[in-house]
Formats: structure tokens, C-alpha cells, sequence
């Protein structure tokens, strides 16, 4: 099941299979959540209606998801889950960016260069549920770009690093640490003047918009003489 992006469900035999709306909302929420009592998933999906209406409604859009194919959600008691073999990208997402933030070590030089191009989560969903969800996972993967950068850096990779930092930053131009990591790279290719030259445009946007000045962690980075 495919979250990050427009919602997708693929079966490896049949291909992509068609879901309607309420059921791609019953599998993302399981997906997201892994797992939730029939009553809580029906007062999140149908939240505006009576419990008993959210439960019929519920068991219909089940009915509806499992109609002449295999069912993707299993029910333990009254807990609902998805099945097992079914695997979730948004899953494998949070499991690299964490290996990239806890454990860099763990990674030869075989990268999880994947990380450049993940989507948002469900773009255009504008539920509360997906939306503190969207956020958990912007932050964790801005702080997973900024460690590859890193990584890419120290393994000479300056291009790509490159593009890892300057990707965090497109995704929150105020934020100093994605800053910090594109001046990293500049000066671990020698380019000091772009690494000073970023600096200085950093400078001006957060005087423009915050009218705040570089911390003397990002001050502190550029060579002797260079400093401001």
C-alpha cells in the first residue's frame, strides 16, 4: 500500500486495485495507526454522525473493501488491523530515515539515496488525522536529508549531498540547520565562497522574515577571516 503520494493498493499478481474512498480511509488510518478498535476508527472516518451510524457506515465500506477479493483487513476481536502481507511504504520510509539519524554506521556505501524523492504523505487529504501524520513525517525526513548530506559529504559525494541539503531546505527555507547543511558541503569541497556566499543570503532571509540573525553555531562554521 502506497501513502506517500496518491493512494495506492498493488497486488504483486493482479496489479493496482481499485478502492473506494471510504475504504482507502480504512486502510490508511490502519496503516498509519496499525491498528484500532472498530470504535475508534469509526468515530475518526465518520465523525459527524451518531456512534451507531459510524459503526453501520463502517461495516459497509468493509464490506464494500473485501467484496470478491481477499481481505487486506483482519479483525482480532474488536480490534481491526491489516493484513499481514500487506506492507506499507510509509513504513519503510520511517524505518531508513531512523537508520539514517540513529545509526549512520550502519550504512557502507550503499545509501539510501531514496530519501531525495519520497512525496508527501496523501497530498490533498485534509483530515486532522493525516495531517499530524504529514508533519511527523516531514520532520523525520528533513532530519534524515540532513544526516545523508552528511554522509554523502564524508564519503565525497558532494553533489549528492548537495542535493540533500538543498532539498531540506526547499522543504523549510527558514531552517537554519538545512542551511548549515549546504554551507557544510560547500566548505567540504573547498568552495568557500559559496559557503559564504549562502551564509549571506541565510542572513538577509531570516533579517527579512524573522529579523533575526545566524546562531553562533552557523557563525562559527565558516573559515577565519570570512566570519561576519
Amino acid at each position: 500500500m502506497r501513502l506517500l503520494g496518491t493512494f495506492q493498493l498493488e497486488c504483486s499478481v493482479t496489479g493496482t486495485i481499485r478502492v473506494p474512498p471510504n475504504g482507502q480511509r480504512i486502510l490508511a488510518y490502519l496503516g498509519l495507526q496499525r491498528g484500532a478498535t472498530r470504535t475508534v476508527l469509526a468515530g475518526t472516518l465518520w465523525p459527524d454522525v451518531s456512534e451507531e451510524h459510524a459503526l453501520g457506515s463502517l461495516r459497509t465500506a468493509l464490506w464494500r473493501l473485501h467484496r470478491d477479493r481477499a481481505p487486506v483487513v483482519e479483525s482480532r476481536g474488536d480490534v481491526l488491523t491489516l493484513a499481514d502481507d500487506v506492507t506499507v511504504d510509509v513504513h519503510a520510509f520511517t524505518r531508513t530515515a531512523m537508520l539514517v539519524v540513529n545509526t549512520p554506521d550502519a550504512f557502507g556505501d550503499d545509501l539510501p539515496l531514496e530519501l531525495l524523492s519520497f512525496d508527501d504523505l496523501l497530498p490533498g487529504w485534509d483530515e486532522e488525522w493525516v495531517l499530524s501524520q504529514r508533519e511527523r513525517l516531514r520532520q523525520l525526513r528533513m532530519h534524515a536529508l540532513e544526516s545523508l548530506s552528511a554522509l554523502l559529504a564524508d564519503r565525497g559525494r558532494h553533489c549528492l549531498a548537495l542535493e540533500a541539503a538543498l532539498s531540506c531546505v526547499a522543504m523549510a527555507p527558514l531552517r537554519e540547520s538545512a542551511h548549515r547543511a549546504v554551507t557544510a558541503v560547500y566548505l567540504a569541497e573547498n568552495n568557500v565562497v559559496e559557503a559564504f556566499r549562502h551564509y549571506e543570503a541565510f542572513s538577509r532571509l531570516i533579517r527579512d522574515e524573522l529579523g533575526m540573525e545566524p546562531s553562533a553555531n552557523f557563525r562559527s562554521m565558516l573559515p577565519s577571516g570570512h566570519q561576519r
